[in-house]
């Protein structure tokens, strides 16, 4: 996997503190949608919040497809530290107190397009602890419509519902829900695998 010097150092001191990651290449059909497109930041975080119940936090958006529920993720943007990045976004999307856990995987995705040795997009994906708090989300631009909760062993389905989306193309991502859906799976495949809930 390629990543950009700055990047690669920062992952391998977070593989110090939270392990070694998994690391995953995956086919996208194209880079053309959100966030992928968008230029403000070099990739994602995903947060895998493990409720108290043991069960996964899931979101809705709502411009979503019916019925898509996804693991929450949310911008890094360029000279953002990924873990100060995680803790923004879990504040801003969930208000909840978290302790990070594991560093589970590392997805980086290319496109038909995308030039030999460089990967088009990266999600982080950490599992956290949620400690306390009220799930409120702070930031109203994230237009969230509903949170759900998923057993680790549900992610495959989610995924594969993810990837059967229809070629639609929609401002509100910039593309195609069926490459935003494709490229969304990879990331619950990999959380999947990484907690051990995926049929290999």
């Amino acid at each position: 996997m390629h990543l950009p010097a700055p990047l690669a150092a920062e992952l391998a001191a977070l593989a110090e503190r939270y392990g070694p990651p998994a690391l995953v290449e995956a086919a996208i059909p194209d880079g053309v949608f959100n966030p992928v497109s968008q230029r403000d930041r070099v990739g994602e975080v995903c947060m895998v919040i493990r409720r108290p119940s043991g069960r996964l936090l899931t979101v809705r958006k709502t411009f979503y497809p019916a019925g898509v529920m996804r693991l929450p993720t949310g911008g890094i943007g360029h000279g953002e530290p990924i873990e100060a990045a995680l803790l923004r976004e879990v504040a801003e999307e969930t208000s909840l107190a978290v302790a990070v856990r594991r560093l589970l995987a590392v997805i980086a995705y290319r496109a038909p397009e995308t030039p030999p040795g460089l990967d088009a997009f990266y999600t982080f994906a950490f599992l956290l602890d949620e400690l306390g708090g009220e799930l409120i989300v702070q930031d109203p631009d994230e237009r969230v419509e509903a949170f759900g909760e998923a057993a680790p062993a549900e992610l495959p389905a989610l995924a594969a519902a993810l990837a059967a989306l229809d070629e639609q193309v929609d401002r509100e991502i910039g593309g195609s829900w069926r490459s935003w859906g494709v490229f969304r799976a990879a990331a619950h495949l990999a959380v999947a695998r990484a907690l051990g809930a995926a049929a290999e």
